[in-house]
């Protein structure tokens, strides 16, 4: 399974729990940070990338959480847990250069609550398997 999708996994601890970072798309509801591998690009450099390129942070990758099948247009997500290079706000707006220009409003979702009806389907699941692989590396 070859991996078409990278996707930065962005998490902070709160007092309430584990929080991953997330945006609202003006056209999309609400999703995390996902996108294109370039032929010949390693996932992980995608994830790092896709990061900068949709939120405006730099970061590293941290931990590689395994290829996803999702299920949507033949889409095999490889995810990585990604730690920023700077600390980050509640919430923020970015300006993205390769996404027609859209404004994405940034903010952190609890992990364990459940999504509501805004998020599609396709991330709803993304969020489930994410939780599912970081209780596995003892990160819930």
């Amino acid at each position: 399974m070859k991996p078409n999708k990278a996707c930065p996994i962005v998490l902070r601890r709160t007092p309430n729990g584990l929080e991953i970072l997330a945006f609202e798309h003006p056209l999309s509801g609400l999703q995390i940070i996902k996108g294109k591998i370039e032929p010949g690009e390693p996932p992980a450099d995608a994830a790092v990338r896709e990061l900068r390129e949709e939120s405006g942070i730099a970061g590293v990758v941290t931990a590689d959480l395994g290829l996803w099948e999702s299920g949507h247009e033949e889409q095999i997500w490889s995810l990585h847990l990604c730690e920023p290079s700077q600390p980050l706000p509640d919430t923020w707006e970015h300006l993205t250069a390769d996404d027609d220009g859209h404004v994405f409003k940034f903010f952190w979702h609890p992990l364990g609550e459940a999504p509501s009806d805004r998020w599609h389907s396709l991330y709803k699941d993304a969020l489930s398997t994410i939780e599912m692989r970081l209780a596995r590396i003892g990160k819930s």
